[in-house]
């Protein structure tokens, strides 16, 4: 059954704090957390004897070798038993009761305790597990049905650990380049209610604004990133509304150190791409995390549009690159102020876009229509970190196998 639309909030009725469940979690288990945080259910296989444990441990349990290995599970299983909350000394949960909660054996083996999705059946029921972030950032293991049902994204149980664009309000920063534009597009098809998008210098025609300015659910507003009146401005009249803020603003000139002089170009690049995030963050972000708990669509997520150059710096684009390394620093800043309140931030680290500043770069590019999407997706996951395209797939594999190698393959 689909999402009803949310009844209007009472402008009389006082803004509910925000709460986020239990977040302890030893360090052993933050590797489950660091696979979920990309949409992977991941659990300890032991490389002496085989076994598959959880909860995860410093040693395993049957041989007690301390070689244990984090790796990729297809969470197939079947539900055993499963209860409904109904009482809880804990403040997150008492606010969001009833809750469905199951006893899953995996068929890799060990028997796991899953938040069940309402589509799945009275056990015993075949289902899949997945992990998922809650809203305190942790990895929470979710019981799925077998077969993906319509409206799955619609459970009211999986909308606390997602931030799906639906019915919500969305600030995209700007909207005047084709990636700003395939990601309006993208969060209307979503359902989004109302899109704002931003753009710097409207006196200035720039091709399929107006196209997407006409659409039903966007209001283009004025938004200059380098003008922290501008930013304070627009935050003043519409940060207690907004739910998503999507910053796809950047400033990406080619060339590294040597091969352009000057500073005015790095200058640039460092004013929108870091600059630009600090002063969106600091006049939008209190209103997010205040507002986090603000009905049954309130404020969710932050996302980013970083680039795959972040991890290691591209020559090529070298000066662009330190930008996005020093806006991927601020940004871990910012998730880490935003977790509180259970506000999600959204990493996303492109490979080269098909776009005017990458018109030299060779095949494969990405489409902004698959980066949008990419977007939304992620949002709809709940993920944290998301590398769209086989560029940026491949550019993360060999920086997690070695930064230094990566590094010397770039300056060849």
């Amino acid at each position: 059954m689909s999402l009803p639309r949310p009844p209007k909030k009472n402008p009389i009725l006082r803004t509910r704090a925000p709460t986020t469940p239990p977040g302890g979690r030893s360090r052993v288990a933050l590797g489950l957390t660091t696979a979920a945080a990309l949409g992977r259910l991941e659990l300890q296989v032991c490389r002496d004897c085989g076994t598959v444990q959880y909860p995860p441990r410093e040693a395993c349990h049957a041989c007690l070798s301390e070689r244990l290995r984090w790796t990729a599970q297809d969470g197939a299983g079947e539900l055993i038993a499963d209860t409904v909350l109904t009482h809880s000394n804990d403040l997150y949960f008492r606010e969001r009761l009833p809750w469905r909660l199951g006893m899953v054996r995996l068929d890799a083996g060990p028997s796991v305790v899953a938040h069940v999705h309402g589509d799945v059946g009275d056990a015993p029921a075949r289902v899949r597990v997945g992990a998922r972030l809650d809203r305190a950032g942790q990895a929470v293991l979710v019981a799925f049905p077998e077969q993906e049902t319509k409206d799955m994204a619609d459970d009211r149980q999986l909308r606390e650990m997602t931030c799906d664009p639906q019915y919500r309000k969305v600030l995209v920063t700007d909207g005047k380049t084709p990636t700003g534009q395939a990601v309006v597009r993208a969060l209307v098809d979503a359902g989004a209610d109302l899109v704002w998008v931003g753009h710097a210098e409207p006196w200035k025609q720039y091709a399929g604004f107006d196209a997407i300015a006409g659409l039903h659910a966007v209001t283009p507003v004025p938004l200059d990133l380098t003008d922290s009146r501008a930013v304070s401005s627009l935050a003043a009249q519409i940060g207690g509304k907004v739910d998503i803020v999507v910053n796809t603003a950047e400033h990406h000139r080619t060339f590294g150190i040597g091969d352009r002089r000057g500073l005015d170009a790095a200058r640039a690049e460092m004013d929108i791409n870091y600059f630009g995030l600090l002063r969106l963050a600091q006049d939008f972000g209190p209103a997010l995390k205040a507002r986090a708990a603000d009905g049954d669509t309130g404020a969710c997520a932050w996302v980013n549009v970083l680039s795959v150059y972040a991890l290691a710096n591209f020559p090529a684009h070298g000066t662009f690159s330190a930008s996005k390394a020093a806006a991927y620093s601020l940004a871990q800043c910012l998730r880490a102020e935003m977790r509180a309140s259970g506000v999600r931030v959204v990493n996303v680290f492109p490979g080269p876009v098909d776009d005017e500043w990458n018109q030299l770069v060779p095949p494969p590019k990405l489409a902004p229509s698959a980066l949008a999407s990419a977007i939304v997706k992620a949002l709809r996951d709940g993920v944290e970190d998301v590398f769209p395209g086989e560029v940026a797939q491949d550019w993360l594999a060999r920086w997690r196998d070695d930064p230094k190698a990566l590094e010397r393959e770039l300056s060849l």
